[in-house]
Order: C-alpha cells, then sequence, then structure tokens
C-alpha cells in the first residue's frame, strides 16, 4: 500500500450484536460475561455491555427502526477470548447454552467453539 491518508483507522470501534428483546439479552449476557446491572439502566435501543479491552460491544433492539429485520448471521459475529476452551465449554453447556459447533483444536493452543444467543446470533470462544 502506498504512502497516503487515510481517514479510516485500522482499529474496530464496536461491535453490535443485534436483537429483538434487550432486557432478556442484557439478562442473557450478564449471565455469560458475569456482569451485574440495573434494569432501569437498559432503555432502547442500546445497551453497552461492560468489557475489558478497547473494542465495544453493544446489543441493538432497533426498535427505532420500523424496517429493520432481524436476520442473524449463521457465523460467528465475534469470538469471545477464553483460556481454557475445556472450562468455557462446560460453563456453557451448564449454562443451557446452545453449541451450535463442537470444540476444534488445532495444535496445543488453538481451539474454538460456536454457540448462539437467544436471538440466534453465533458467537465463538476461542483461545486467541
Amino acid at each position: 500500500m502506498g504512502n497516503y491518508s487515510n481517514p479510516i483507522k485500522s482499529q474496530i470501534g464496536t461491535v453490535f450484536i443485534h436483537v429483538e428483546d434487550l432486557k432478556k439479552s442484557v439478562e442473557w449476557y450478564s449471565n455469560i460475561f458475569g456482569f451485574d446491572y440495573d434494569w432501569n439502566s437498559v432503555e432502547s435501543p442500546v445497551f453497552n455491555i461492560p468489557i475489558d479491552g478497547k473494542t465495544g460491544l453493544t446489543l441493538d433492539d432497533h426498535k427505532f427502526d420500523k424496517n429493520f429485520i432481524h436476520k442473524p448471521s449463521p457465523n460467528p459475529v465475534c469470538n469471545l477470548l477464553v483460556e481454557d476452551i475445556d472450562e468455557a465449554y462446560n460453563f456453557m453447556e451448564n449454562n443451557n447454552v446452545e453449541i451450535v459447533r463442537e470444540i476444534e483444536r488445532i495444535g496445543e493452543d488453538f481451539a474454538w467453539f460456536n454457540f448462539v444467543d437467544p436471538d440466534g446470533n453465533v458467537l465463538m470462544a476461542c483461545t486467541c
């Protein structure tokens, strides 16, 4: 690539996960991530999930957009970092989370599996 000015930064600001029932989704994600929330802070159309790192994670119910049609992707919308893939898998199973792709491993340090949230959004748990 050439040496020129580009107004688009090479970093991700926020990942949006589109949901149908914001309160139900906030409750589900709070169980998965282990954060507390105040029901009064859950107001349509968005809820920002408190996570570590620079990239944000926002649930969006699109109540302001009457033309929006929720169509979850069959592919992961993002991956969530885990240290122990087996522990993460067991945690999801124990919380009745639907696993849609079993653990796959490449070498000793790289592994992942896919699961869905209540809206059918596919997410990945990954060791990298």
